[in-house]
């Protein structure tokens, strides 16, 4: 008898992404692995609580929020966070590092250095080299050093990482050289804080480890899982938080096959935040790909990327 689960999100390690579940269990991620589920008709997501614990009220929230919580709990989850500056006082040491995500994205973080790069691989970071390492606040202040002195931001929205994953450079040596000049200015400037330990730069790519070698364009990401939905395709790349996906072509509402006219794909690949699936009963979603099967279905709402005429990403506004 079918059972429902409830997926705690995806986790990075040594042998890879994995899912994992409420329970424990953990769903390794390879590539080629089908993946499929469905959301039972009337289906709500309800909040996945704070800091290990449950929401007491069990509220409803937003399909398409990647948090997974209502207001009081996400309050209670920053409240405790690195991000809130509310551990100043904390011991332990910290690392701040230059991450790059694709021509024109990079920027600058810091994480615990007991953690090493999973951090970096929590966001997808294609390549990345470290600063220095020092105590929370030296850390801190050094990352708002770089954003002052050279802009460099301490966030590159998903949307945009996402859409550029196809198109990287190549080689290794390519897709270092932007953190390898910025990391070349930013251990020039002044006022770098006496307790940070600075590091040189010694770059570390991710593209293998996520499977970016020949990963074809993705049409679009997942918006929001609703009640009645499913999907089912073939895992092609991971990164971060993000399942691509190779899917049967979708009709994008432009006419031909599959939407888009005569020379129209017989598959397309979309992007899953697996953050999207906390918070709902998921229920098994089909057998497995059949042997020469092209992908499976999506019956999720899809935004698609916009591109311009030589392939990139467009932003839709100024924010």
């Amino acid at each position: 008898m079918a059972q429902a689960w409830r997926c705690s999100g995806l986790r990075w390690g040594a042998g890879g992404p994995e899912l994992v579940w409420d329970g424990g269990r953990r769903s390794a991620l390879t590539w080629g692995k089908h993946v499929a589920f469905r959301v039972a008709e009337g289906g709500v997501r309800t909040c996945v609580g704070a800091r290990g614990h449950g929401c007491p009220l069990r509220s409803v929230v937003s399909a398409r929020s990647t948090g997974a919580r209502c207001e009081e709990c996400a309050r209670l989850d920053r409240a405790h966070s690195v991000a809130a500056d509310t551990l100043a006082d904390d011991p332990r040491p910290y690392r701040v590092y230059l991450a790059w995500f694709g021509p024109g994205l990079v920027k600058v973080g810091i994480t615990r250095a007991e953690r090493g790069s999973v951090r970096l691989l929590e966001q997808g970071a294609v390549c990345f080299s470290w600063l220095g390492t020092g105590p929370l606040m030296a850390a801190r202040r050094c990352e708002e050093l770089l954003r002052a002195a050279l802009r460099v931001p301490d966030r590159v929205p998903y949307t945009e990482k996402r859409a550029v994953r196809s198109s990287l450079p190549g080689t290794g040596a390519e897709r270092a050289a932007e953190v390898e000049e910025l990391h070349a200015r930013a251990s020039a400037l002044d006022g770098w804080p006496e307790s940070l330990t600075r590091e040189p730069c010694r770059t570390v790519d991710h593209a293998d480890v996520f499977g970016l070698a020949g990963l074809e364009p993705a049409l679009g990401e997942i918006s929001a899982l609703v009640a009645g939905g499913a999907l089912s395709g073939e895992l092609v790349a991971a990164a971060g938080p993000d399942l691509h996906l190779a899917v049967h072509a979708i009709d994008t509402g432009t006419g031909g096959a599959g939407g888009r006219g005569d020379a129209a794909p017989v598959r397309d690949v979309v992007v899953l935040d697996t953050r999207l699936l906390r918070g709902w009963e998921l229920w098994p979603g089909g057998g497995a790909r059949e042997e020469g099967a092209l992908g499976g279905e999506v019956r999720f709402p899809v935004r698609e990327f916009r591109r311009d005429d030589d392939g990139g990403a467009v932003q839709d506004g100024l924010f």
